[in-house]
């Protein structure tokens, strides 16, 4: 049997398979997709909802991501339930985000196009939040993702306050201490609404400077 060991051939197909990946990845739909089911697992009708994508395209981006192996499926009743199929995927697409905003130097404009300014909203970091969570009892966190999300984890003590529900859920916040909103991270708009809403009530307001899932890996080392 001829070995393959050291050949080019079989380098090429070794990285053919990383080159798969990162072009399952290619698609700033499918990379919508990943970001969405980082946060919790859903129906293809949830995820195209998610998306204000048709039905049929999300099905088809799904079934890519599936097939490269970074979505895994799971059938409960009637539903199918698309999942990522590891940690290492939100890893590598906060990786690649990372890199993007690093390397790119017009995403910081891109990303005030769709968040809106910034420079009039506090952000508060991990750290400093926990603080606050340990000593400040009049601190109100508000987790500003659809239910779903909130569902399926959430930190501790967050109050939920789905996107759709703004309006009717910030006047009814309990007590009059500082607000601390989260996302699905730092691209994420929710969490700058709510805040901007607060803020023009006279009430002081941070956006926790990432997400949810963020939180989770950063307690967990």
């Amino acid at each position: 049997m001829t070995s393959t060991i050291g050949t080019r051939k079989a380098k090429d197909a070794l990285f053919d398979s990383f080159a798969r990946v990162a072009a399952a990845m290619a698609s700033g739909r499918r990379l919508e997709i990943i970001d969405v089911l980082a946060q919790a697992p859903r129906t293809v009708e949830e995820v195209a909802d998610a998306l204000d994508q048709s039905l049929a395209n999300t099905s088809h981006h799904l079934r890519r991501l599936a097939d490269d192996g970074l979505v895994i499926t799971e059938r409960r009743g009637r539903h199918v339930i698309y999942q990522l199929a590891s940690d290492q995927i939100s890893h590598l697409w906060r990786a690649l985000q990372d890199a993007t905003a690093t390397h790119q130097p017009d995403l910081a404009d891109r990303a005030e196009a769709y968040t809106g300014a910034r420079d009039e909203i506090a952000v508060i970091d991990h750290d400093s939040l926990r603080k606050l969570l340990d000593h400040d009892q009049d601190l109100v966190l508000i987790d500003v993702r659809p239910e779903p999300e909130y569902a399926a984890g959430h930190i501790d003590g967050a109050v939920s306050v789905p996107p759709d529900r703004l309006d009717e859920l910030l006047p009814t916040l309990p007590g009059e201490g500082d607000v601390v909103a989260y996302c699905r991270g730092r691209y994420c708009a929710y969490a700058d609404q709510a805040v901007r809403q607060i803020q023009a009530t006279g009430r002081t307001a941070y956006r926790l400077a990432d997400g949810y899932r963020e939180w989770v890996s950063s307690a967990n080392h």
